[in-house]
């Protein structure tokens, strides 16, 4: 594992994230009322870029299409799509895919950058 240079510092302000590719691996970058936070770029459900739009509250985060919701900590799976809220739709688009947590990275602000460890 090596850290690598993601983003400036000043790049990513406070409540918010950002979609950035790194050595091949997409990241989403967010800084948070805890801290900066590293998770795979791509919702595990539906694959939308969770940069765009996903909520981070309470220590989670949830993407904005079907509101797929992970804890930020460890990336483990906290509601599998409950949206929409029509009952027989929403079970069908919750099984569409299986159920997977979201990949979390360590990340760290070193010499003006926002670094993300990877393999």
């Amino acid at each position: 594992m090596a850290w690598h240079n993601a983003l400036k510092s000043h790049k990513l302000r406070d409540g918010k994230t950002k979609m950035v590719t790194v050595k091949r691996t997409m990241v989403m970058l967010g800084r948070a009322d805890d801290g900066l936070f590293a998770t795979e770029a791509l919702c595990r459900h539906m694959r939308w870029p969770l940069a765009w739009g996903a909520k981070v509250k309470d220590g989670c985060v949830r993407c904005p299409l079907h509101q797929t919701t992970h804890r930020l900590e460890d990336g483990a799976l906290q509601e599998w799509s409950p949206f929409p809220l029509f009952p027989p739709y929403g079970k069908l688009v919750g099984a569409m895919v299986k159920q997977k947590d979201l990949k979390i990275y360590n990340v760290r602000e070193h010499d003006g950058f926002i670094q993300v460890e990877l393999p």
